[in-house]
């Protein structure tokens, strides 16, 4: 993919500002932005899964990225939560840091203004529109191919599940890719299948909710 260096959360954020109205306003969801940093900790082995609760694996590693690190102290600081319930909890803190970071990296312009002409507020624009065109046709053909399953790295298949849970490429998915990318994403690190299942249900759950009438 183009955006290598992205982290999960910063590609999610992108795909969502990037999906279609009928997603339902996906790009102000902090849901699927939070589960993608709870899988990028899984991933590195910072998180871990103990009879269901999102557990650090220690009190001192960091990732060097600011989006990571914050939700790492978050988790470290907080009494002990299913992964289910950190798709929620504080969820907005994830997403506003993202933002910033996708400031900083000029995927997105930040625009400062005010609420009725008095508060302040500040909304993103998507600068880096060709970038983002690319990763979401990519995704696109790692929800559906051609390309075989087990020729996908397992973080390109944690970033394509999550982006369906969320409904951020419509009803088009097919179930069985779904699972078989499932799969794939926690071929390397013990214990992740379950873990993005499990979030990738939840998401599912918090996509429901946003757009329903």
């Amino acid at each position: 993919m183009p955006n290598g260096p992205l982290t999960l959360p910063a590609r999610l954020c992108l795909l969502a500002w990037d999906a279609a109205p009928a997603a339902g306003g996906a790009a102000h969801r902090p849901g699927p932005v939070r589960a993608g940093a709870l899988v990028e900790l899984a991933r590195r082995g910072l998180l871990t899964d103990e009879d269901g609760i999102a557990t650090p694996t220690d009190l001192d590693t960091s990732t060097g990225d600011a989006v990571l690190d914050g939700l790492l102290e978050l988790v470290r600081e907080s009494c002990p939560h299913p992964w289910r319930t950190w798709v929620t909890l504080r969820a907005r803190v994830t997403l506003d840091a993202v933002r910033e970071q996708l400031v900083a990296e000029g995927y997105l312009r930040a625009e400062k203004r005010r609420v009725l002409g008095v508060f302040p507020s500040v909304e993103y624009a998507l600068e880096r529109t060709a970038a983002v065109e690319v990763l979401r046709e990519e995704t696109r053909q790692v929800l559906c191919g051609p390309l075989p399953v087990a020729e996908i790295s397992e973080r390109d298949a944690a970033l394509a599940v999550l982006a369906a849970a969320a409904g951020l490429f419509g009803e088009s998915t097919p179930y069985r890719r779904t699972e078989e990318l499932t799969e794939r994403a926690g071929a390397a690190t013990p214990g992740l299948r379950g873990i993005v299942r499990e979030l990738s249900r939840a998401v599912t759950a918090g996509a429901a909710v946003a757009t329903s009438p």
